[in-house]
């Protein structure tokens, strides 16, 4: 027979949950911006990466909205990885007046290498979970973030 949690106890424990699952992310924040830091990359940058790799070209304002910033903002992050040879930008073929992004080799390549820091990184992190237990971690988050995209 199931006992009732009192709602005062239950909402304890989701506060608890949310307030635990946060410093998890706060963790996992902090320790990939420290993995950053031998490529002298902001976490910024390393999204506009990866959404110029997925998008495969995208204009500026797409990465915008990726990224929820401004697109001045992204001019300036798009800047700084072109200034670096990790991105070029071309006339859009559809518009020659839009300018559309896309990784160079360099970029890449440097991504893969973030990618390999950051796994190794979160798998130091979880290393306290067996397989098993990852793996139920990452199908129950991913049913409350399914959950959520629906509302």
């Amino acid at each position: 027979m199931a006992v009732d949690t009192p709602p005062s106890t239950r909402a304890e424990a989701e506060g608890d949950l949310a307030e635990r699952l946060m410093r998890v992310a706060r963790l996992l924040r902090r320790r990939g911006a420290q993995q950053l830091e031998p490529w002298d990359l902001s976490p910024h940058q390393v999204r506009a990466l990866r959404v110029v790799e997925r998008e495969d070209g995208p204009r500026l304002g797409r990465i915008a909205d990726e990224l929820r910033i401004a697109p001045r903002s992204t001019t300036d992050v798009v800047d700084a990885l072109e200034g670096r040879g990790l991105v070029e930008r071309y006339a859009d073929p559809a518009d020659r007046r839009a300018s559309c992004v896309r990784l160079t080799d360099a970029g890449a390549a440097l991504l893969r290498d973030v990618r390999r820091a950051r796994a190794t990184g979160a798998e130091e992190l979880f290393a306290v979970l067996d397989a098993a237990d990852r793996q139920r971690l990452a199908d129950l988050l991913a049913r409350v973030e399914e959950a959520a995209d629906q509302t």
